[in-house]
């Protein structure tokens, strides 16, 4: 591991801030394209889970400890390893309980829940063949989808104690690729996502734990709203796409209000812009923006709206390699990935 300073400036009117970053290989990790380890989720105490691609390219989970650093790599038992295949870890909670998906010897995914012992559980949501779970809040309860028997993707909450629930978005389709896909759940146990329409068009929902679900779309961006964080006070953020498939940042308040957040520099034609991944409780966001370069650079927006850009050390500087930051935690740490410039991921915090 290596630990490296650097300094950047927020805006002019604001002191130096002091960003250190530490970059991590997982265990097993291969070193050739496409493979290397990817960091997805931390939590308050700045433990990370995500993924690692070895040299066969299979997929292995991976938690890493936030005190010594210590990266401990796990399979779900039944777990397919092939390629692009295996375990998935993708979201983490304060007591280190990691929730993910895995790919089955059936040729679907299934849902996990990993405790912090290491002992995992496997399930699937009610009526369906297959599922993935997405994320997972402070107190265990997770959300994803599940699919298979009826075609079209069905959201899911699951409580700590077992317990799932589904549901569907209104006006999500029910034909194959279609229906309702959650990304995100808050300590009250609100979820946001999406839902593929009857015309595979993508729009926003947020559903409250009273059951109540309310849809939204980014105005002016007419091609699809993907909500993927939500924080404790129920502030959403995500991406949306325009007309010539740029992507714009936004900011959904608890009201409803939509806001845009385009990071300065960021590209603004086809497969550029800007991606936010990750918004903390004290509304501080996380994310990338693509340049026109196609160039990858991470960013965090402060709560009061300045914008830092930063590169990882060791980042490429070709065609979509850079930084990706993919989530911040309370403390306003932040995860993610490298893609260097032999096309290689490397997992990184930054504090």
């Amino acid at each position: 591991m290596r630990a490296i300073c650097l300094y950047f400036l927020f805006a002019a009117a604001l002191p130096a801030q002091k960003l250190t970053f530490t970059t991590f290989d997982a265990p097993g990790a291969g070193t050739g394209v496409g493979q290397g380890t990817f960091g997805e989720s931390i939590n308050s105490a700045g433990a990370i889970t995500g993924h690692l691609i070895d040299s066969n390219d299979a997929v292995h989970g991976f938690v890493r400890d936030p005190t010594s650093g210590v990266i401990t790599t796990f399979d779900v038992p039944g777990a397919v390893a092939g390629a692009l295949s295996g375990t998935y870890a993708v979201s983490i909670d304060a007591s280190g309980v990691v929730t993910g998906f895995y790919n089955g010897r059936d040729g679907g995914a299934h849902a996990f829940v990993r405790a912090a012992d290491g002992t995992i559980t496997r399930f699937d949501a009610p009526g369906q063949k297959f599922s993935q779970s997405w994320a997972i809040n402070v107190v265990g309860a997770v959300t994803g989808n599940g699919y298979g028997t009826r075609g079209a993707n069905q959201g899911f909450v699951r409580t700590a104690e077992g317990a799932v629930i589904t549901f569907d978005a209104p006006g999500a389709g029910t034909e194959l690729g279609q229906g309702t896909t959650p990304f995100a759940i808050n300590a009250s146990g609100t979820v946001t996502g999406s839902y593929a329409d009857a015309n595979s068009f993508e729009h926003g929902f947020v559903f409250a734990k009273d059951g109540i679900i309310a849809t939204f779309d980014y105005p002016f961006d007419n091609v699809g709203t993907y909500p993927g964080s939500i924080n404790s006070s129920g502030y959403v953020v995500g991406y949306s796409i325009d007309e010539v498939n740029a992507f714009h940042g936004f900011v959904r308040a608890p009201d409803g209000a939509l806001s845009r957040l385009d990071v300065p520099g960021a590209g603004t034609t086809k497969a550029e812009g800007t991606l936010p991944t990750s918004i903390n409780d004290i509304g501080a966001i996380a994310g990338y923006s693509v340049r026109a370069s196609n160039r990858v650079y991470g960013f965090v927006q402060a709560a009061n709206g300045a914008v830092t850009s930063f590169e990882a050390p060791g980042a490429g500087t070709g065609e979509g390699q850079g930084t990706y930051a993919i989530s911040i935690n309370n403390a306003g740490a932040i995860a993610g990935y490298t893609l260097d410039g032999n096309n290689v991921f490397h997992g990184f915090l930054l504090r």
